[in-house]
């Protein structure tokens, strides 16, 4: 007869330690409700294109398949003569309604889309605050024409240029998200390692780092931001570089305290003592203690990366004009005090993603505090 493995009661595949940290994730509800949350809103703007594009997502004309969310085919695929096809012109829809059938995302809109339909004058308030009379009163068959479906209305209404509001939130979400992802992990190895080198030398090393970091650190960043911004021509990357030169002193703190702390602890001097070289006790020995505080950090530093990315947006030093950003619907929401439904749009996306941000920041804290246990 087999021996029984005893239940631990923990996951498969974790430590004992581990394991009682995701439990003590997992207690604070709040936190764990908003990891899902934000995760699954994540994933969705991954896919923007399939949410929300001026191009279906699969078409199929006289027995072939297209994908124009993927390939740009010329009008004459079609039927037409235009190097360009524009999915939403009334001869293509005709002409690929009689020979097939298109699928559409549920948003007829990209972030670049222009509505020049609109009942208004734009920026033109939600659909969903107009009759359908005056909705599909711009289609040649009114309330009959096929056109006139829920894709091609504007739920969340139109900006100042008259693009839809609800597919630049989608797009904006997910660079904004991108944005800092990206700018948090290269501080966080910027920043790790140059606390590690502080801690676990000292000496003069610590002394000359220390000093430096104190005069980097009392530079004014956000208006050095604004100068070399209005220098330097926007984008993406640019802007990362710009922001990553002053970010990643965050981190440098919690580690090289961590490293100081723990240098001249028993194992480390034992390592010493067997001939182990200096960057491999600071990487196997050292490095998993400090990673606790900087896992700790590392939802308020994304949390941070945002809203300077949304500050800069909105005074508009940030991404190239037309990038969907939501510090540029903020500001249109400012510069459009008659159309209300900009500013609490982009009041609603921004103050949920930083919530749900800082709520899972407190989950992993209490995560990896040695004093909390779960009940």
């Amino acid at each position: 007869m087999a021996p029984t493995v005893p239940d631990t009661g923990r996951p498969s595949g974790l430590s004992p330690l581990n394991a009682r940290r995701w439990e003590n994730f997992k207690a604070n509800r709040r936190g764990y409700w908003s990891l899902w949350v934000f995760g699954i809103l994540f994933i969705l703007s991954l896919f923007a294109e399939f949410l929300a594009n001026d191009k279906p997502i699969l078409v199929s004309y006289k027995g072939e398949f297209y994908t124009p969310i993927f390939v740009d085919y010329p009008e004459e695929t079609f039927g037409g003569f235009l190097p360009v096809t524009n999915y939403r012109d009334p001869f293509i829809q005709d002409e690929i309604g009689a020979n097939g059938w298109m699928i559409w995302p549920p948003i007829r809109y990209s972030y670049m889309s222009v509505n020049n339909e609109i009942p208004t004058p734009a920026p033109s308030a939600p659909s969903w605050t107009f009759t359908k009379e005056e909705l599909c009163g711009r289609y040649p068959q009114g309330l009959n024409d096929p056109n006139c479906t829920p894709g091609n209305y504007n739920w969340l209404g139109t900006d100042d240029q008259a693009r839809d509001v609800a597919a630049r939130l989608i797009y904006g979400f997910r660079i904004s998200v991108l944005f800092g992802l990206v700018l948090t992990l290269a501080s966080a190895v910027i920043g790790v390692t140059a606390g590690a080198i502080q801690g676990y030398f000292g000496g003069w090393v610590d002394l000359i780092f220390q000093r430096f970091i104190e005069i980097w650190s009392s530079i004014p960043v956000l208006y050095l931001l604004l100068i070399i911004a209005a220098i330097l021509p926007p984008g993406f990357w640019i802007l990362l570089g710009i922001m990553l030169l002053f970010s990643w002193v965050a981190f440098v703190g919690v580690v090289r305290a961590e490293f100081l702390r723990a240098r001249n602890f028993e194992y480390v001097n034992a390592a010493r003592a067997l001939g182990v070289g200096d960057w491999t006790i600071m990487g196997r020995h050292l490095l998993p203690n400090a990673m606790v505080a900087t896992l700790t950090f590392l939802p308020f530093i994304l949390n941070g990366s945002i809203t300077t990315l949304t500050s800069l947006d909105f005074l508009g030093f940030g991404l190239p004009p037309g990038s969907p950003s939501l510090g540029e619907i903020l500001a249109q929401g400012k510069n459009n005090l008659q159309a209300p439904w900009l500013g609490i749009s982009g009041f609603v996306v921004l103050s949920l993603m930083l919530s749900l941000l800082v709520f899972i920041g407190e989950a992993v804290r209490d995560a990896f505090d040695p004093r909390k246990s779960f009940r």
